[in-house]
């Protein structure tokens, strides 16, 4: 008898799934009511709608741009729209969230006054990149509604509020990345099961990293400060681990999850063109700097923790820098004018 051939399939994920790390997560809580949960499921589910999307833009014919521009004003992609919509049609039938912010929304949305949690997102990170199939990603943190309703001032608040964030990366495999204030933890959707599975639990950021993740290209706009940590990430010093590697994809789940797996150092500063930043701090900033504190790491504008930061409006904009403890606080210093 011929022995069949053997199965090239690579065999699904088991363990731990996202719900069940919640759950347990959420077991013996004070108040816990599963709306938490339900939340949580909620995105999941339309992070999976728009992964089936992702995976299949070019023979959607989703490409290219709606011809519309956003209030940051910049040209709204066809996926951008598409996963927007998903994202607040699905949080909003869950019923378990008060309030909606976007970075592709002008205005909140309210949805229920009477629920637990409001949800900000950027609902496709790295959109540039969208055309030339680079990872992008989808950006999300979540917070406790206040009582006696909720408005858009209910969330200019620090990030040191937030019950949870996370986002997801659409590349060679679709992750959930996560954090309840509990550490970090990595998911893997499994398509033949249709979920994700814990992957990757605790994840830390090392101390000190190999690569530093800038756009150079904004050299010439760049305070002294940073223009001497640049040309000193460049430099020859064996010693230090200098030179530093060099890797910028122009996509911040992109750059930000490499630099938390890996360590390192990931940074937007102010500059000439951008004197408030460029990153929206409710959106990607507050969500990216509760992620990597929770890994080990650190996130500031330069001076002062990204989740100490009170946002002044809804679409604020600020400068980011994370990553490894080390790198950071080198960055800081140069920066500062006091390392030269």
């Amino acid at each position: 008898m011929v022995d069949p051939k053997p199965s090239h399939q690579p065999p699904p994920l088991v363990g731990t799934t996202l719900e069940e790390h919640i759950l347990t997560g959420m077991r013996g809580s004070p108040g816990a009511s599963g709306d938490f949960t339900s939340l949580l499921n909620a995105i999941s589910l339309a992070v999976r709608i728009i992964n089936a999307r992702v995976r299949s833009a070019g023979l959607a014919g989703v490409f290219g741009y709606t011809g519309e521009t956003n209030v940051h004003g910049e040209q709204v992609q066809k996926l951008d729209e598409y996963a927007n919509d998903v994202l607040c049609t699905v949080i909003e039938r869950c019923g378990r969230c008060a309030l909606i912010a976007s970075e592709e929304l002008t205005d909140v949305r309210i949805c229920n006054p009477d629920a637990s949690y409001m949800v900000t997102f950027d609902p496709l990170d790295g959109s540039s990149n969208i055309d030339v199939n680079v990872s992008i990603g989808t950006i999300f943190s979540i917070f406790r509604a206040p009582d006696g309703g909720v408005s858009a001032s209910s969330l200019l608040r620090p990030g040191r509020e937030l019950v949870a964030a996370g986002y997801a990366v659409y590349g060679s495999s679709t992750t959930i990345v996560l954090s309840t204030g509990q550490g970090v933890h990595e998911f893997t959707l499994d398509p033949s099961a249709g979920e994700f599975f814990l992957s990757r639990p605790n994840l830390r950021c090392p101390t000190r990293g190999k690569t530093y993740s800038i756009n150079e290209g904004n050299f010439a706009s760049w305070s002294k400060g940073i223009q001497r940590w640049s040309l000193f990430m460049k430099s020859e010093d064996k010693a230090r681990g200098l030179p530093m590697g060099h890797r910028y994809v122009g996509s911040l789940v992109a750059d930000a999850h490499r630099t938390l797996l890996k360590g390192g150092i990931f940074a937007y500063p102010a500059d000439r063109k951008n004197a408030d930043g460029k990153l929206r701090l409710l959106y990607e900033a507050q969500p990216m700097a509760f992620l990597i504190e929770q890994a080990g790491g650190l996130a500031t504008d330069g001076e002062r923790s990204i989740l100490d930061i009170v946002p002044t409006e809804t679409h604020a904009k600020v400068p980011l820098i994370l990553g490894s403890h080390d790198d950071v606080k080198l960055f800081q210093e140069f920066a500062a004018g006091t390392r030269t």
